[in-house]
């Protein structure tokens, strides 16, 4: 059944410019589609059109009445000074409606009302709540507020006072509060650390709706979706499977379409040659020979049918390296650094070593990497230790906000005056980083995302360097440029420093990882998979011990709670101890409950997202638990008295 069905969009905006021409598809009930492009191709516009925000020039947008739609641009303003806690409850708008006409009624029949026409309705609010989920609002809201890092701390700030990339991550989490029928995705995973990020799959994964989502992380794409649809110049293009089929498949269409090319092209060459001949001999006065000219020029039109396939120019400049003279690249020792109260983090001691060892830095949003690495290049002072290059490092380095000095300059101006290029050694340097004609005029002011990153890059590779540090280089680059960015990382031959959230990347270059986190930094001299692999063995032993010391703290107490009711006076009140034995019961029945949830803890160890989800659980539960020992404990008060 259709879900989603596209017919014959056109979108332009500006007279010259067609970003979306006659683009037509469907995506079916429970589908997971990527929709891939370069920066431009309209992605994002298509999304806006799918939604109402945008009116298509020309087509249609069909989706069945009735399904809920996530989209994070859609969801409602927040109102000035809500708490974050106050945001992520706005998912729960229509339960929390249907909770206060409950309340109202209960109010009401306690003050003595009890018509037949109010029992009923009160009846119908709370099957309509069970039915909306209202009861298991904190056990969801826990879950995935957990999953996507969002912290107790986090959740009792104000809204405004959170970054934009922290933001995004609390509409992410609003808009999955809220179950709706159709996810569309844009870059959902731009602002999220790598435990998010494998979060966010798995959600995708279990969730029971249709997914389009609009993304560069290739990870993200080969462990979400089963169909890619690429938008390419206007039109669209369709590949049934994940992104490492697409990448296989497109390179295969290419290679076919211009084998097919090329040998019509060959096939025309050598119909005009013979035309050229006979037109010769035709103009002697040869008529059959000219009715052959005009048959073979015939079949030429009728051979030109396939197009000369294009593809994206690969950019071809990389990093040039000076000598390495040194034992090592760079030495910590007993670096510290805090804000206020908060320790980012201590005694770190550590050395990368010279002759191009390749370390990436990871770990959650908000542990202090990029500080440690503005720590490291001198931006902010350390509170405590010492931070040394090693003598002949040549160091450069690609920040994660990346500004520049005169943003109302040229592109073509800024690399005269801060290059010192030539003119035409300007233009060409730019042209070579896909700056072609009019774009070489722009001011950088003007310029996306991807095209500063890509600028920055071009006057970062003018200098000969050894070692790189790089703060999420593939932050805001399309496909094309990404592998560009990879091929030149590759080429080099330094020293490489990355701070990253993009795994194919931190897998592709990474021998050693450095993981931040709580205010320590460990060191796995191996590379992504291998320390993914390490923490994972971790986690499943962490999580037994914790299960084993719970499980013995919960014997002590049912232990002390027994020793407490043997001590009770013989003299007793007939219904409170029926409700202490009830109680007793209940509390027998949740222990057990406990009991199971620990056991599958056990069981899923290793899987942390599901080991999250049985935590918040038990946790909820552990609640209950205390809440009945706590009137047990009462009860057993007004006894002893």
């Amino acid at each position: 059944m259709a879900e989603i069905t596209v017919s014959g969009i056109e979108k332009s905006f500006e007279q010259d410019r067609v970003i979306l021409d006659d683009v037509s598809f469907q995506v079916d009930a429970g589908e997971r589609v990527g929709l891939l492009g370069g920066n431009g191709a309209g992605k994002t516009t298509l999304l806006r059109i799918m939604t109402g925000e945008l009116t298509a020039d020309k087509g249609s947008v069909i989706i069945p009445q009735g399904r809920r739609i996530g989209y994070i641009s859609q969801l409602a303003e927040v109102p000035e000074n809500a708490l974050v806690e106050d945001v992520l409850r706005m998912a729960f708008a229509d339960i929390q409606r249907v909770s206060a006409e409950i309340e109202e009624i209960q109010q009401r029949m306690d003050q003595g009302e009890h018509s037949d026409s109010m029992l009923r309705r009160y009846d119908q609010l709370r099957t309509q709540f069970e039915m909306m989920g209202g009861y298991d609002c904190e056990m969801r809201l826990g879950k995935v507020a957990n999953g996507l890092h969002i912290p107790h701390a986090m959740r009792t700030q104000p809204f405004s006072s959170l970054s934009g990339g922290e933001q995004t991550r609390i509409r992410l989490a609003v808009m999955i509060l809220r179950e709706t029928d159709i996810l569309l995705l844009d870059e959902p995973t731009n602002h999220l650390d790598m435990q998010s990020i494998e979060w966010l799959e798995d959600y995708i994964a279990h969730y029971k709706g249709t997914v389009l989502t609009v993304s560069h992380d290739r990870y993200f794409l080969d462990r979400t979706v089963t169909r890619i649809i690429e938008l390419d110049h206007g039109t669209v293009e369709f590949y049934n499977g994940n992104y490492s089929f697409y990448v296989t498949e497109k390179e295969a269409r290419y290679k076919l379409q211009m084998k097919q090319y090329e040998k019509e092209q060959a096939k025309i060459a050598q119909l005009e040659k013979a035309a050229d001949q006979l037109s010769a001999w035709a103009y002697s006065g040869m008529d059959k020979t000219y009715k052959r000219v005009i048959s073979i020029r015939r079949r030429i039109e009728w051979l030109q049918k396939t197009e000369k396939p294009t593809r994206e120019e690969r950019m071809d400049m990389g990093f040039s390296t000076v000598p390495f003279r040194a034992d090592y690249a760079l030495r910590l020792k007993n670096v510290k650094k805090s804000f206020g109260e908060r320790t980012l983090f201590h005694d770190v001691t550590m050395t990368i070593r010279g002759g191009g060892e390749r370390v990436a830095l990871v770990g959650s949003n908000g542990t202090g990497k990029t500080t440690l690495l503005k720590a490291i290049l001198g931006e902010i002072p350390t509170d405590d230790g010492i931070v040394q290059f090693g003598p002949s490092v040549r160091a450069a380095y690609l920040p994660q906000q990346i500004e520049f000095a005169h943003p109302e300059r040229t592109l073509y101006d800024t690399l005269l005056y801060d290059l010192g290029l030539e003119p035409q050694a300007a233009r060409n340097r730019l042209g070579a980083y896909r700056f072609r004609g009019e774009d070489q005029f722009k001011r950088v002011s003007q310029l996306s995302g991807g095209e500063r990153a890509r600028l920055k890059l071009c006057m970062l590779m003018n200098s000969a360097v050894n070692m790189l540090i790089l703060d999420e280089p593939t932050n805001h680059l399309d496909l094309d440029s990404r592998e560009w960015i990879e091929s030149a990382v590759e080429q080099f031959e330094g020293t490489l420093l990355i701070v990253s959230h993009d795994r194919y990347f931190v897998n592709r270059f990474a021998s050693r990882i450095w993981e931040l986190n709580d205010g320590v930094l460990r060191d796995f001299d191996c590379g992504y998979e291998k320390y993914r692999f390490i923490r994972e063995r971790e986690m499943e032993a962490e999580a037994a011990a914790n299960a084993q010391k719970r499980a013995a703290e919960r014997e002590a107490e049912k232990a002390q709670k027994a020793q407490k009711a043997q001590e009770r006076p013989g003299k007793r009140d007939a219904k409170l101890e029926r409700r202490m034995n009830a109680l007793e019961r209940e509390i027998q029945k949740l222990e057990q409950q406990y009991a199971d949830l620990e056991a599958q803890a056990e069981e899923f160890a290793s899987d942390y997202v599901k080991l999250n989800e049985l935590e918040e659980q038990k946790a909820l539960l552990q609640e209950k638990i205390d809440q009945q020992y706590e009137e047990w404990e009462k009860l057993e008060a007004q006894l002893g008295g």
